[in-house]
């Protein structure tokens, strides 16, 4: 059932006891925002804790650190920035909390409904889940201290790409300003979020660019990261989410691909499109959503027979499109 932010800040105020889920391989807007939104529980009294089932990337973790971990048994489940219950992680963990959710806080046009309520803001318009938490934390009346917005901040930045993609809207701006009027450390944040990678990601990189494929007409760049990768490079798993953007910035590239080997024969898929493609249809086609621009999925199978899936459906998604 869809509900409005107002009646979501109520349902929160009403309960306690809240574990808040953040989706598998977890980014900026999702984590941000959970924490923020956890703080935000926390300063009114009540027992709130985040939960993911990947590893938090470095880059995020002085968000983790500045939110008090709290022991309690959940009694109210929300999910915040997952479109779909699968992206959760596993299906054992995502299985175990089918029909657990009470709440989605979203931003996806694309979410399946899997929750009791999900508030996803009136016209789709918010450019991260970022904006529909911070309104829902003022509709409680929470102070926002400096955790909440760091939190709320980094959900702005990352799923707007420091600011630069087209979902950035004028109050995605003045959000961010307003975080930034709360005294958050916006050079060390930027610096660490954007400027920053490990020496073990610059190997993974070099890898993944050296097998990196181009259609002949250089309208599709699919990068394949295998477990072997990670491997000898070194690098953490959570340390991927940069490569994501890296086929789309390729000039004359239309629909960038960029799969992560989770599993064996198991990839977990992220979508980037230029030139009004829209992504999240094309994630349809396997199951998966998201934004026009960025979106994802899960897929099984060899990683030949997964490529050459996606440049057919992107193909016809092209043609569909008219693009």
């Amino acid at each position: 059932m869809r509900i409005s932010m107002q009646q979501a800040a109520d349902m929160l105020l009403k309960n306690d006891n809240i574990l808040i889920l953040a989706h598998a391989s977890p980014d900026g807007d999702t984590l941000g925002s959970s924490y923020a939104l956890c703080q935000a529980l926390q300063i009114l009294g009540k027992n709130a804790r985040v939960q993911c089932q990947d590893e938090i990337p470095d880059c995020y973790r002085f968000i983790v650190d500045g939110v008090k971990e709290m022991e309690f048994e959940p009694e109210f489940y929300v999910t915040v920035d997952v479109a779909a219950l699968e992206l959760l992680g596993t299906p054992e963990y995502y299985n175990e909390l089918r029909g657990k959710i009470n709440l989605s806080i979203d931003h996806h046009v694309t979410n399946t409904g899997y929750a009791d309520f999900t508030c996803i803001e009136d016209g789709d318009i918010a450019a991260a889940a970022a904006e529909t938490v911070l309104q829902i934390i003022r509709m409680m009346e929470t102070p926002i201290d400096r955790e909440i917005a760091e939190g709320i901040y980094v959900g702005l930045a990352t799923d707007t790409g420091c600011f630069r993609y087209a979902n950035t809207t004028s109050r995605t701006m003045r959000m961010a300003a307003d975080m930034i009027d709360c005294k958050i450390d916006l050079k060390f944040i930027n610096k660490t979020i954007f400027e920053t990678r490990t020496k073990t990601y610059h190997a993974l990189e070099t890898m993944a660019l050296h097998e990196m494929s181009i259609t002949d007409d250089g309208e599709i760049a699919i990068l394949v990261v295998t477990r072997e990768m990670f491997e000898k490079s070194g690098s953490k798993e959570s340390e991927f989410h940069p490569l994501k953007s890296i086929p789309r910035q390729i000039e004359g590239v239309k629909v960038g691909i960029t799969m992560r080997e989770s599993d064996k024969d198991t990839y977990r898929v992220a979508i980037r499109t230029n030139d009004g493609i829209n992504a999240s249809h094309i994630a349809a086609h396997f199951g998966g959503g998201g934004h026009p621009g960025a979106a994802g999925c899960t897929v099984h199978g060899k990683a030949k027979d997964i490529t050459d899936e996606f440049i057919r459906v992107i193909r016809e998604e092209m043609v569909r499109q008219g693009k």
